[in-house]
């Protein structure tokens, strides 16, 4: 399996500086600063790309889930709210998930939905955050 790479600087203090994150496939890069992190400013921050992460990571882990019980999905849209708390850390991330499968039973959906939240990747790197939810709506 491929390795992947992100890179971060981080120029100057805690509040006056800034820094870049960049992505080593050179398909993201974008400043953050202080503001953007624990404010509302402009720019990224890290728990915002954690957040595309574990959304992208669930989206996918439930696709193949479904595909492997023979189902074709149209669809698995997923937005993840990633809560900084004190100290600064991550406390709760809530996945909200609108999929569109043709054929599955509700129940069945939500099991393969409540896996791919505790199989995929991303999730099992996130096990020290404590609290993950998750909302899985079958739309269409």
């Amino acid at each position: 399996m491929p390795i992947r790479k992100s890179e971060a600087t981080w120029r100057g203090t805690l509040k006056e500086g800034e820094g870049t994150m960049r992505l080593a496939s050179g398909r993201y890069e974008g400043p953050y600063t202080f503001s953007s992190r624990f404010e509302e400013a402009g720019g990224t921050n890290p728990e915002e790309l954690v957040g595309a992460a574990h959304a992208g990571c669930f989206s996918m882990f439930l696709a193949a889930l479904l595909t492997e019980k023979g189902y074709a999905p149209q669809s698995v849209h997923t937005t993840a709210a990633v809560h900084l708390g004190a100290g600064p850390t991550i406390n709760r991330i809530d996945l909200d998930c609108q999929a569109i499968v043709p054929g599955i039973g509700e129940e069945e959906f939500q099991q393969l939905a409540a896996d791919a939240k505790a199989k995929c990747p991303v999730s099992k790197a996130l096990a020290a955050v404590p609290e993950i939810t998750l909302t899985a709506t079958l739309a269409g």
